[in-house]
């Protein structure tokens, strides 16, 4: 006789503190939260607001890929922002919003690393996606970040093969309230690095897995270029070293690859 698994505990809401002048608000289970995130908005939501579900039913990641997961094992939430610095900087907020989750993963996860653009790795596991996406408004442009965070997910839960979860990394349950309000404390404790993109630049280099190593960057168009990636330019894109030369990637899905031998 097969037991049933033992019911994941939701998010408290007396535990969540948000940071200040930023607001939580928390459904049982939502299509999408940039989605909501998005239309709250466009209806005069200020930045600073922080949409949470337990269980998000038809989510997506970058490339229209589908990021759905079971109730209560992940942690699925979008940030409305509108960043405070010139336009051409806005291109960093999904690179400052992956160096904000490392950040708040490090203590538990020491081995994670960020995969450029948007991307956290445990080694080359997926252990959570960052979805950023610009939406026009009554009040002007803002930011909808989407952030998925595998937390309890098992191996038979997880939707790839090259994925994995807090709890599996750390062979310990994470208790997934605490865990939000440290990412979403991290991010808006970071903001100020979009004013010093140097830095922010630099820091984002000590922790990305991607540079340094052979890539095959997919483009529109079905083309597939492949290189090394070098660097990242000022405006955070990533400058890959082919054929004699450089090509810079501004968008475009970026596979590592493996070693041979």
């Amino acid at each position: 006789m097969s037991s049933s698994p033992a019911p994941r505990p939701p998010i408290d809401p007396d535990r969540l503190t948000a940071p200040p002048g930023w607001r939580i608000v928390l459904s049982d289970a939502s299509p999408s939260t940039n989605a909501d995130a998005a239309r709250l908005a466009r209806e005069g939501e200020e930045a600073g607001l922080v949409v949470v579900t337990e269980h998000q039913t038809a989510g997506r990641g970058r490339l229209d890929r589908v990021w759905e997961t079971p109730a209560r094992s992940s942690l699925t939430f979008s940030v409305l922002l509108r960043p405070d610095v010139p336009a051409e900087k806005w291109p960093w907020v999904p690179l400052l919003t992956g160096y904000a989750v490392h950040a708040a993963l490090a203590d538990r996860l020491p081995e994670v690393v960020l995969k450029w653009p948007n991307d956290v790795l445990v080694e080359e596991r997926k252990v959570a996606g960052i979805l950023a996406e610009r939406i026009e408004t009554p009040q002007g442009p803002m930011v909808v970040v989407g952030i998925g965070i595998n937390v309890d997910q098992s191996l038979e839960e997880l939707p790839v093969a090259l994925a994995t979860s807090v709890s599996l990394e750390t062979g310990e349950p994470v208790d997934r309230t605490q865990l939000l309000g440290q990412v979403v404390g991290s991010l808006h404790g970071l903001q100020g690095l979009l004013d010093d993109t140097d830095s922010l630049r630099a820091a984002y280099a000590d922790v990305c897995s991607t540079l340094g190593r052979t890539v095959d960057v997919h483009l529109p168009g079905a083309v597939v270029r492949r290189g090394e990636a070098l660097d990242l330019d000022s405006s955070g894109a990533l400058v890959v070293g082919a054929d004699g030369g450089t090509f810079t990637v501004a968008a475009g899905d970026v596979v590592h690859v493996r070693p041979t031998g």
